[in-house]
């Protein structure tokens, strides 16, 4: 009987740790890109700061894997107009940083995705910027 009530409860605490564990995962609606500054210098070497933040303790989030970029003008109405985006160093903690050249003032629109260790799925996210003179 000992051995029956043992077992029956190895299997509830199992069941109870993959239920905390699964609960621990995030997903990437927890996590959220912000523009630390949303007017950029217009010009070459135009300097395009991110945060990526988790929403859940609005702590900053470092080490994602940034795998897609893109600028365009898609805010004033010219999709098509893109320019490069090149990843750059950043000595602060969950903010990534890129390099593009903004040629015309207006409207930009950086679309930027992620993946993060230990987490499934893609953070994503379409931020818009303005390019002053």
């Amino acid at each position: 009987m000992k051995s029956k009530f043992s077992l029956h409860a190895a299997i509830l605490g199992l069941g109870s740790l993959i239920a905390v564990s699964q609960a621990a995962k995030a997903a990437p609606e927890d996590y959220e890109f912000q523009l630390v500054e949303n007017e950029i210098k217009q010009g070459d070497g135009a300097t395009v700061s991110i945060r990526l933040i988790d929403k859940r303790t609005g702590n900053p989030v470092a080490d994602a894997v940034v795998f897609a970029t893109r600028m365009d003008m898609a805010p004033d109405g010219m999709e098509t107009m893109t320019t490069p985006v090149e990843a750059i160093p950043s000595d602060e903690s969950g903010v990534y940083r890129f390099k593009t050249n903004l040629i015309m003032a207006g409207g930009w629109r950086f679309s930027i995705a992620a993946k993060l260790q230990g987490e499934t799925g893609t953070v994503e996210s379409r931020l818009v910027l303005k390019a002053v003179e």
